[in-house]
């Protein structure tokens, strides 16, 4: 296990159990004393946990793991997911695209696919996105016109949020948008932890003809605190597993198409 990786673990084990102590993150990760506490200090020192005695705590109730923390969850997954999605997206058809670790790979699957790419020099592709992060890495993307919203930016995930937002995506009329979510299940549709950001992937779904979730298997069936659409304003799911016959039995309901990775 890589430092980053190290960190990335603990930082997700005080999220998940809320206090921890030097000894149970010893038990957990396999590492010494010394090294949990000096690791401690590192993401107290960065304002993402509050150290305790022998221990640490989760800055409060429904903490959010900042984006460059969650990078290596569900990896693979992910990736498998990405390229899936990116399958799912036309020459020529315009994108929208919000933040998060799943929809920044489909980004990187859309930004390296040679489909987009027209003998002409043209861009074969535009993606209009609310995440700093996608719209610097796809800038750099000859084929790719990006559009970045304006918006306020959230740290925890490089997104845009407010008004600013809403407002451009007004002018839009997107063919496709990709969101990743939170949570998905049949009683609340497509939920987030951030209510800014809820309203913008909402605003992304309604100037959109189609809607695709990409999602990995923890995310479904469960909800959180913010409401980002009705399932049945989706079109497609993109996961990454066989989900559970009374899940699939929700969508098919809802007339949302289920795509497993491969």
């Amino acid at each position: 296990m890589t430092p980053q990786q190290r960190l990335n673990a603990l930082l997700e084990l005080v999220s998940e159990r809320g206090n921890v102590t030097i000894t149970e993150i010893g038990e957990t990760l396999g590492i010494s004393p010394a090294t949990a506490r000096r690791d401690l200090s590192i993401l107290a020192d960065q304002r993402l946990i509050t150290r305790t005695h022998g221990g640490a705590a989760a800055l409060g109730a429904g903490y959010e793991l900042p984006l460059q923390y969650k990078i290596a969850r569900q990896a693979e997954a992910k990736t498998a997911i990405a390229r899936t999605a990116a399958e799912l997206v036309r020459p020529g058809e315009t994108v929208g695209v919000n933040g998060g670790t799943t929809t920044t790979e489909v980004a990187r699957a859309l930004g390296k696919s040679e489909r987009f790419i027209r003998a002409d020099g043209e861009t074969g592709l535009t993606i209009v996105t609310n995440a700093l992060n996608i719209g610097y890495e796809l800038s750099v993307r000859a084929h790719v016109k990006i559009v970045v919203t304006g918006g306020v930016a959230r740290r925890q995930s490089y997104e845009l949020v407010g008004s600013l937002v809403s407002n451009a995506l007004a002018a839009f009329a997107l063919d496709t948008v990709i969101l990743g979510v939170d949570g998905l299940s049949g009683q609340y549709g497509a939920t987030t932890l951030h209510e800014g950001e809820a309203e913008v992937s909402r605003h992304f779904s309604q100037v959109a003809r189609r809607v695709i979730v990409v999602a990995d298997a923890t995310k479904l069936m469960k909800s959180t605190f913010a409401r980002i659409c009705r399932l049945a304003e989706i079109d497609v799911l993109v996961t990454d597993a066989e989900v559970p016959a009374s899940f699939a039995a929700e969508l098919a309901a809802a007339s949302v198409e289920l795509v497993v990775a491969s």
